[in-house]
């Protein structure tokens, strides 16, 4: 062996060797499990969501070591890197999108009972909408799908009080006066008329709280019901409430390619 190969070795050794003595940056730990990209985690962390061995983490620089040291998430613990899953769930009304609820009400989480990984939904539907919500531990997809700079498509069949007239209408096509500011411009059609309300098809690209609620009230048509049926290139289809299906590697792809993801992380 040449004096240069074994200085080349003793370095990597070394390098190795400091790694394990260092440990990993916490917010890659956290990432790696797949409960938040790495930018979310730091967001967690600086919001003292965080714990290892039961003390709260609120700095940065934090390095762990995942094989002996307990993190915590939300007072959850966490496992190391864990195979990727990805769920379409068709949220049912009465139920809240959250993996727990203090008042006892039943949870997306409650409706994959089967599922041994620890899932996240990916955004939130109202207690009482319905429709397509995506289930997934790949912390980096969700946080993707949700940032608006992606303006990732979302599509809705809306039931509202009344029927909205074309001032109505162009108002929640350019945009409507909300608390947070304008709202970005929408593609609403109506499609189709009973005799005190009217369905539309409502596609937004921004996910502000409550929003078609409220842009609806804003318009003077109260919203009655809310069903999502297509999110960016997935759609709800003949899945029944309360039913889910893992998502075939072609959808993964597929939402990768939408948020601009490299396809090599799947």
């Amino acid at each position: 062996m040449t004096p240069g190969n074994r200085k080349s070795r003793t370095i990597r050794r070394k390098s190795e060797s400091q790694s394990k003595v260092e440990g990993i940056r916490l917010q890659k730990v956290i990432a790696s499990a797949g409960v938040a990209s790495r930018r979310a985690a730091e967001e967690m962390i600086l919001a003292g969501r965080v714990s290892v061995g039961g003390r709260v983490v609120t700095e940065l620089g934090i390095r762990v070591h995942p094989e002996k040291d307990i993190v915590r998430v939300d007072n959850v613990p966490i496992s190391g890197e864990q195979r990727k899953t990805y769920l379409l769930l068709h949220k049912p009304k009465e139920c809240v999108t959250t993996l727990s609820d203090p008042q006892g009400r039943k949870t997306v989480r409650s409706l994959i009972p089967g599922v041994e990984e620890r899932l996240f939904p990916v955004g939130r539907l109202d207690y009482d909408a319905e429709g397509l919500l995506i289930l997934t531990n790949d912390g980096a997809l969700a946080h993707r799908l949700q940032h608006p700079r992606h303006g990732v498509p979302k599509v809705y069949e809306v039931k509202v009080k009344g029927h909205p007239d074309e001032g109505a209408m162009n108002r929640l096509r350019t945009g409507v006066v909300l608390e947070e500011g304008t709202t970005a411009p929408a593609d609403v059609t109506v499609l189709r008329l009973l005799p005190n309300a009217a369905w539309l098809r409502i596609v937004l690209h921004q996910g502000w709280n409550r929003q078609i609620k409220r842009m609806g009230e804003s318009v003077g048509h109260p919203v009655l019901k809310i069903k999502r049926t297509a999110y960016g290139p997935l759609v709800l289809g003949k899945l029944a409430p309360g039913e889910y299906r893992r998502l075939s590697a072609s959808e993964v792809k597929q939402l990768y390619r939408t948020v601009l993801l490299d396809e090599e992380r799947t």
